[in-house]
């Protein structure tokens, strides 16, 4: 609440379409654009040869339809049954690549035997034309090394204001054409042309995390031609495309609570299940941050010791909550290694320097789609007051999400960007599915979602994590993808596995 009251009045509608013209401009616009050729071929990556290649030409700005264009890299799985028509998909972030993910599989052997499955690279990203916002990849690599996010003292959050505002400037400098068209909104219509490109009267989707944002715009915009949407993960799109700050907040308390339950469950599983149970996880966890904050911890001896930041340790426990079976049980091992200092395994703590494992392009992919989004002050030394609001209740988490949005202080203008109305005018209601403790977007976004959609169906799995897994829902999913079947109102599921399962 105090964040809140601090943000009162403060937030800047930037270059929103109003919602009264919204639909039919934003519309017209991609009816006015040709569809584009997708001429298909094997796909000549490594990992990807199973499948079909194409790029799509789109406009770069929907404002001029046949002005310059922009490639979308698209990938098929052609169906292997009786075919229904093709099953869209895309992943989360922003910046997630739906091409590299394709890698680990697409979908179900159901799903696939019905649907062609198609994929994309979203505008932006890797092969459909990567923002870049700095010189060299040594440059790159180099600036988040050396920028604290999030910052841990008041010399840091200086440093890390100074850095925000070099970003967004490398950003407008290296992809000057490009940042000014990345909105979801513009995504929507690459999807809809993609439709149309493949010869079908109405689109199947499916999309989590921020690929959910992608449906429920989407949805809003082009409801006469979904067949079906499914979505997990879900963002609220009222608060994330109008008041951010708000969204950012019960992001924070969304991983606070899911924390909360990693040490409840670390603890019941005991070691060697979890290997940072013992008394009092989430003090000892809390000690850990506070000696971080006045200084790096020392993990190891001799040659092979490693220095572990705040700003280490801090986004990799946000993005180790999501997955329960492997991220939950390695978090629980570095946090043992850092505890022991000297005495702890330096190749484990090791693990999560440099990123916690993100390739440093989704983070500019990340910040930069996030930015064309969302609706944020435009005043970065307000960025220090709002980090101390949030700690006073969610210490970390909220400095955490806040941080990794400051770049957004400076953006520069979208040319257009989405802000409702969300209802969805289709035939069919969505499927949404939400674990019930999700350390990015909590259920009670979900919930949101549904009442924005109206016309929508929420499944709640009685589990933790990000991703949507497991044989219930895969059920549920199947059911509604193939035959338009709906679950009971207020139906559940629970998890295949529990965390610290041993499995």
């Amino acid at each position: 609440m105090m964040l809140k009251l601090l943000t009162a009045g403060l937030l800047v509608a930037g270059t929103a379409v109003p919602a009264a013209a919204a639909d039919n401009s934003l519309v017209a616009q991609a009816d006015a654009v040709p569809t584009p050729a997708l001429n298909w071929a094997r796909c000549t990556e490594e990992g990807l040869q199973q499948y079909e290649c194409a790029i799509a030409d789109v406009p770069l700005d929907y404002a001029k339809p046949r002005g310059a264009t922009l490639g979308i890299a698209v990938l098929r799985q052609r169906a292997t049954g009786d075919r229904i028509g093709t099953l869209f998909t895309a992943v989360g972030g922003p910046g997630g690549s739906g091409i590299d993910a394709a890698k680990d599989g697409l979908a179900s052997a159901e799903i696939a035997r019905r649907f062609d499955v198609v994929t994309f690279d979203q505008r932006g990203v890797v092969r459909s034309r990567q923002v870049k916002c700095f010189s060299s990849p040594e440059e790159q690599a180099h600036f988040w090394d050396t920028i604290p996010m999030p910052p841990a003292t008041p010399a840091e959050e200086k440093r890390t204001t100074q850095g925000s505002k070099a970003f967004a400037d490398g950003c407008a400098r290296h992809s000057a054409d490009l940042v000014n068209n990345l909105t979801t909104v513009d995504v929507a219509r690459d999807l809809d042309l993609l439709r149309r490109a493949v010869g079908d009267a109405k689109l199947t989707y499916t999309g989590g995390s921020y690929a959910s944002y992608i449906g429920e715009v989407y949805g809003a915009l082009f409801g006469d031609r979904v067949r079906a949407l499914q979505l997990n993960a879900m963002m609220d799109p009222v608060s994330y495309s109008t008041s951010t700050l708000n969204a950012l907040w019960e992001r924070a308390e969304g991983t606070a609570g899911v924390w909360a339950e990693f040490a409840r469950l670390c603890t019941e599983a005991g070691k060697p299940a979890c290997a940072f149970a013992g008394p009092d996880v989430s003090g000892r966890n809390a000690s850990l941050l506070a000696r971080l904050k006045n200084g790096p911890i020392t993990v190891g001896r001799g040659d092979a010791a490693v220095q572990v930041r705040y700003q280490d340790l801090v986004p990799a426990q946000v993005s180790m909550l999501y997955d329960t079976q492997q991220g939950w049980p390695a978090l629980a091992a570095i946090l043992d290694a850092i505890e022991r200092g000297p005495d702890g395994d330096p190749q484990i703590a090791g693990a999560i320097l440099g990123g916690a494992g993100f390739r440093l392009d989704f983070l500019s992919s990340f910040i930069a789609i996030t930015c064309a989004d969302v609706d944020l002050p435009k005043a970065p030394g307000l960025w220090p007051l709002f980090a101390r609001a949030s700690d006073a209740n969610v210490p970390h988490y909220g400095r955490h999400w806040l941080y990794m949005a400051q770049p957004c202080a400076t953006w520069p203008q979208p040319k257009q960007r989405y802000t409702g109305p969300w209802r969805l005018k289709s035939g069919v209601p969505a499927l949404l599915i939400n674990n019930r403790f999700d350390p990015v977007t909590p259920l009670t976004m979900a919930v949101k979602a549904q009442r924005a959609m109206g016309n929508a169906r929420l499944v709640v799995v009685e589990g933790h994590g990000h991703s949507i897994v497991g044989t219930c829902t895969d059920k549920i999913r199947a059911d509604y993808l193939i035959d338009l079947r709906l679950p009971a109102e207020g139906a559940s599921c629970e998890p295949d596995r529990p965390p610290f399962d041993g499995v």
